[in-house]
């Protein structure tokens, strides 16, 4: 592919960066509003909606950085090779993307039916573990080995990338555990009405996330200025 091409990659990849960090300041926004107690059950229930419509657009995000990362990687490979043998010929890339594509189906899936489908919500986690423990390791590999499979032009900065987004995965999955008495509490909120019970049990559910929220917002903005300045790189 010509240069051109490169760069539509690339501008994709910044689209999926502004769209995940920007809607998460949207989740977050509207998060106040969930867990204030001075706005009605209704208003509350509203609030919800918005943010959990708003917190598709980062999980579709977080699924789609993988594939396109991807294929930047091998669009500009510098001689990645694993056991002499090309790291990165197009049928890998075309299989990270069907698999990309079948994870994003099984997110929204999840997404929409707010887990209660417990197969679907089991495959999404699993894929995300999975993922996690890929990414950690040839993050490690990349950013500690000597010339990592081969490349030349110490690309530490791809693996400090990778490592970040792993850290932004296995953040959400915090998330997840973190969110999981919300969803009884807020049902008890809306048909039984407040009680101070209630009220720590929401507070401390979406408190509970802001760690790792921090540590999405963190991975996010450090992996984009690793893309750009590529540290120490020898290009």
């Amino acid at each position: 592919m010509g240069p051109h091409h490169y760069g539509w990659w690339i501008l994709l990849h910044l689209v999926l960066f502004v769209f995940w960090l920007g809607g998460d300041l949207g989740v977050f926004y509207s998060s106040r509003f969930v867990i204030d107690p001075a706005r009605t059950p209704p208003a509350r229930a509203t609030a919800l909606a918005i943010m959990s419509g708003l917190d598709l657009g980062p999980k579709i995000c977080l699924v789609l950085f993988l594939p396109s990362g991807v294929t930047l990687m091998a669009m500009d490979p510098h001689g990645a090779t694993l056991f002499g043998i090309a790291l990165f010929p197009w049928w890998f890339v075309a299989a990270v993307w069907v698999f990309a594509i079948g994870w994003l189906a099984l997110a929204i899936a999840a997404h929409r039916t707010h887990g209660r489908i417990a197969i679907v919500r089991q495959a999404d986690l699993s894929i995300r573990a999975a993922v996690i423990a890929a990414m950690a390791a040839a993050g490690g590999y990349t950013l500690l080995a000597h010339d990592p499979f081969g490349v030349t032009t110490n690309p530490r900065w791809l693996g400090g990338k990778i490592l970040l987004y792993t850290a932004a995965v296995a953040a959400g999955l915090g998330i997840r555990i973190t969110l999981r008495p919300f969803g009884p509490a807020f049902v008890r909120l809306q048909t039984q009405g407040s009680s101070p019970d209630v009220e720590r049990i929401l507070r401390r559910s979406v408190n509970g996330c802001l760690p790792y929220v921090w540590i999405i917002w963190g991975s996010v903005l450090t992996a984009a200025a690793l893309g750009v300045f590529k540290p120490a790189a020898n290009l």
